[in-house]
């Protein structure tokens, strides 16, 4: 807090942007698909040194993306709409802007499905386990969640209730078909308020996730996707706190929003399946090779 003039004072605030495209001539550059982007490198850098490291084929990991990786993107998409279905198919929706992604609106757990699944057919096509695969991505799939959180911050979006915080974070009326800022008469950006940073500590709970689970899996030697289950694990029971505290329309079942009890769900799940997979299966596995896809060689862990 800093005191002004005479009686005056300004408080410390986080900024939002007030555009989030730029043009090249007539090509849209929106940071939006730009933070998307950087999060599927980064992702994919860090899977494919940790999978070198467990023993596996360089390569492999691109190979994978590739099916991964657009799966994941329709996923993310397709449960935004079907979760938020009222802006496209509702009374004066839109349907053809479930297409428009680059207005954001992402699912993290469609994402996740539709990716797994892709991922599962790369695997398949390469001949190696999806289980040790998922493992080695679990740390870059947080990291790539948390930079995608960029994106709504440039769209502002994803915030909570109001603050006067000193990381409160100020949000601009937003023309999403613009991507910038609503302008008052005068020219200025209008603000709507200073919110929670509810982008800003999921960012936050993601990166730390993914330092957890790399720290768990060189101490534990997880194994049979016991890294993908700790990270599925950590991220829901961040999200539960962060989804609470986000007051975009939402729907809701029971007084709660839907994410919430999704999140709920899918981080017992994940505990419960990890504890049993560690009594079932402790240690690594031995190969990372599918039975089918020949010979199984040993995997040397550093």
């Amino acid at each position: 807090m800093i005191l002004g003039e005479g009686s005056a004072v300004v408080r410390a605030v986080i900024p939002s942007p007030v555009q989030g495209v730029w043009y090249l001539g007539p090509v849209p550059v929106r940071a939006y698909a730009i933070c998307i982007i950087i999060g599927v490198l980064v992702a994919v850098w860090l899977t494919e040194r940790r999978w070198v490291r467990r023993g596996g084929k360089p390569g492999v990991v691109v190979d994978i993306a590739t099916w991964a990786v657009p799966f994941g993107l329709a996923g993310g998409r397709l449960y935004h709409v079907v979760t938020s279905w009222q802006p496209y198919f509702g009374p004066g929706g839109n349907p053809i802007h479930a297409l428009y992604i680059w207005e954001g609106g992402m699912g993290v757990w469609g994402a996740v499905a539709l990716g797994a699944f892709g991922a599962w057919i790369g695997a398949r096509r390469a001949g190696v386990r999806l289980p040790p695969m998922a493992d080695a991505a679990a740390p870059g799939i947080a990291l790539a969640q948390g930079i995608g959180r960029l994106g709504n911050w440039f769209n502002n979006e994803v915030y909570g209730g109001p603050t006067d915080l000193p990381w409160g974070l100020r949000i601009h009326q937003w023309d999403q078909s613009a991507g910038r800022a609503v302008l008052s008469p005068d020219g200025q950006p209008v603000v709507l308020g200073t919110f929670h940073p509810a982008f800003l500590y999921e960012l936050l709970w993601t990166f730390g996730v993914a330092a957890v689970v790399i720290w768990a899996d060189r101490r534990y030697q997880l194994g049979h996707g016991r890294a993908f289950g700790l990270y599925v694990a950590l991220y829901t029971a961040g999200r539960l706190w962060i989804e609470a505290l986000r007051v975009d329309p939402a729907n809701q079942i029971l007084g709660l929003r839907l994410n919430i009890w999704t999140s709920l769900i899918l981080g017992l799940a994940a505990t419960a399946l990890t504890v049993l997979s560690a009594r079932r299966h402790p240690g690594r596995e031995q190969s990372m090779l599918r039975a089918d896809a020949g010979m199984p060689s040993p995997v040397q862990t550093r």
